[in-house]
């Protein structure tokens, strides 16, 4: 059963989760979406359909670099690395989620056991 909220939340934060794990070096669009998968204990997955849409949009923003490189297997990849003007974006993305988050678990009264 598909949760609306959880899937536009889980939309939401794509592209801070995309840029931040690209801030840590250079990687591949099938690596982000494992590392996000297996970082959040396998809470968050994206498939294709939209991981690689999001990718593009990122790459025409400016926020991330895009080059062809080979694989040790021998197939062409695409990289992408974080750009300056990505770095200011994620900063200011990860910003507002502190700010959003406190705010709802103080409203909701989450406490972490």
């Amino acid at each position: 059963m598909d949760d609306p909220v959880a899937n536009a939340l889980k939309k939401g934060s794509l592209e801070m989760l995309v840029l931040a794990l690209v801030e840590e070096g250079p990687r591949h669009g099938y690596e982000i979406g494992k590392l996000i998968e297996e970082r959040s204990g396998r809470a968050l997955r994206f498939h294709v359909a939209s991981l690689y849409p999001a990718l593009y949009a990122l790459e025409r923003k400016g926020f991330i670099a895009g080059s062809w490189g080979t694989a040790t297997n021998g197939r062409r990849r695409r990289c992408y690395r974080l750009t300056r003007a990505g770095r200011k974006t994620l900063a200011e993305q990860r910003a507002r989620w502190k700010e959003f988050s406190e705010a709802i678990d103080t409203i909701a009264k989450v406490s972490y056991a």
